[in-house]
């Protein structure tokens, strides 16, 4: 019965640690810079629905 216990509990922290982690990826693919190719793609798509 404690070794259940005890696995519960390391299966909880690492459910956890993955949780956090993500969190921490997903923040900082929030903050990055979008690329320049990306920005102009978007200014020609935006270009072309002015022209309709």
């Amino acid at each position: 019965m404690n070794i259940d216990m005890a696995e519960r509990k390391s299966n909880a922290r690492l459910k956890e640690q993955i949780d956090e982690n993500l969190k921490r990826v997903y923040e900082e693919a929030l903050n990055e810079e979008i690329p320049d190719r990306f920005k102009q793609l978007l200014a020609q798509l935006k270009a072309k629905e002015g022209d309709k």
